[in-house]
C-alpha cells in the first residue's frame, strides 16, 4: 500500500470518529437538594436561589405588576406581610399579591410558598423554572431564572399575570449559572465539616511522621519518633521573643 493511501485512510478514520455523536451524552436537569439549591445532573456545579436575594432574602418588594397590583418576592427566605399583623394570608410566603384600592392597601394574597416547590432545568435556555405551590398543590407562581454571567446583580427583568395562569416572573442574575455563587451558601455546618476534614488530614500527617513502626515479641508497635517532638519543641523556644535579662540592672 502506498503512503497516499495510508495517510488517506488514517485522515477518513479520523474524521468518522471526530464526527459521531458521544456514546454518552450529557444529561440535562438538576436534582433538588433543598427549597434554595439543585445539583446538575451533568457534574457543571450548583445553583444556588439564596445568593439571589438582598440582605432581607427579598429579590422584589412592592414591585409593580399592575396598575392597583404590588409584588414581594423571596427566592428562599419565607416572609410575611404586614409584619405587624397576625393572620394575614401572606404568613411565611415566597410570594404575595398586594391589592390596592384608590390609593390603599385592600388585601395581601398569599402566591406560592417555599415549601413543595419544583425546579426545571432547560440546557438549551440555561434557564433554571421553579413553581412555587398554592394550599392545593398547584403552582400559583413560576420564576424563571436565566443564567446571565454578565449582569452584576440579580433582577427581575419581566412579570406577567393573568386570571388562569400562574404568575410568571423573568429573573436575570449570575447565580442561575452554575457554581457561581455556590459559595456564598456555607453555613455552619459545611464549616465545622471543612474544619473536621482538615484537622483530620493534620492528624494523619504529622501521625505518620512523628510516630515509628518497630516489631517486638507482641508484634508491631508504634513508639514516638523522639527527634520529631524535639525539633518542635526546639521551633517553638526559638520563636519566643528572648528575655530581658536583669543585668541590665547593672548598668
Amino acid at each position: 500500500m502506498s503512503l497516499q493511501a495510508v495517510v488517506l485512510t488514517l485522515f477518513v478514520c479520523s474524521y468518522a470518529f471526530s464526527s459521531s455523536p458521544p456514546l454518552h451524552p450529557k444529561k440535562s436537569g438538576c436534582f433538588k437538594v433543598n427549597n434554595c439549591k439543585c445539583i446538575m445532573k451533568d457534574g457543571s456545579g450548583v445553583i444556588n436561589l439564596k445568593a439571589m436575594g438582598d440582605a432581607e432574602g427579598f429579590l422584589g418588594r412592592w414591585k409593580p405588576v399592575s396598575t392597583e397590583v404590588l409584588l414581594s418576592f423571596s427566592p428562599c427566605q419565607p416572609f410575611s406581610q404586614p409584619e405587624d399583623l397576625t393572620g394575614t394570608d401572606c404568613t411565611n410566603v415566597a410570594a404575595c399579591l398586594i391589592v390596592r384600592l384608590n390609593g390603599y392597601t385592600s388585601h395581601y394574597l398569599s402566591y406560592g410558598r417555599h415549601d413543595g416547590n419544583e425546579f426545571h432545568y432547560n440546557g438549551t435556555t440555561k434557564t433554571l423554572s421553579v413553581s412555587y405551590m398554592g394550599e392545593d398543590e398547584q403552582p400559583l407562581t413560576v420564576v424563571h431564572y436565566h443564567c446571565s454571567p454578565n449582569q452584576s446583580a440579580s433582577l427581575i427583568s419581566q412579570l406577567s399575570l393573568s386570571a388562569q395562569q400562574p404568575l410568571h416572573i423573568w429573573v436575570e442574575s449570575p447565580c442561575a449559572c452554575p457554581n457561581y455563587c455556590a459559595m456564598g451558601d456555607l453555613g455552619v455546618g459545611t464549616i465545622f465539616l471543612i474544619i473536621l476534614s482538615l484537622s483530620a488530614a493534620a492528624y494523619f500527617i504529622l501521625g505518620s511522621c512523628a510516630l515509628r513502626p518497630f516489631r517486638s515479641s507482641s508484634g508491631v508497635q508504634i513508639s514516638p519518633e523522639h527527634s520529631v517532638w524535639c525539633m518542635m519543641c526546639y521551633h517553638c523556644t526559638e520563636s519566643r521573643p528572648p528575655r530581658r535579662r536583669n543585668a541590665d540592672l547593672t548598668c
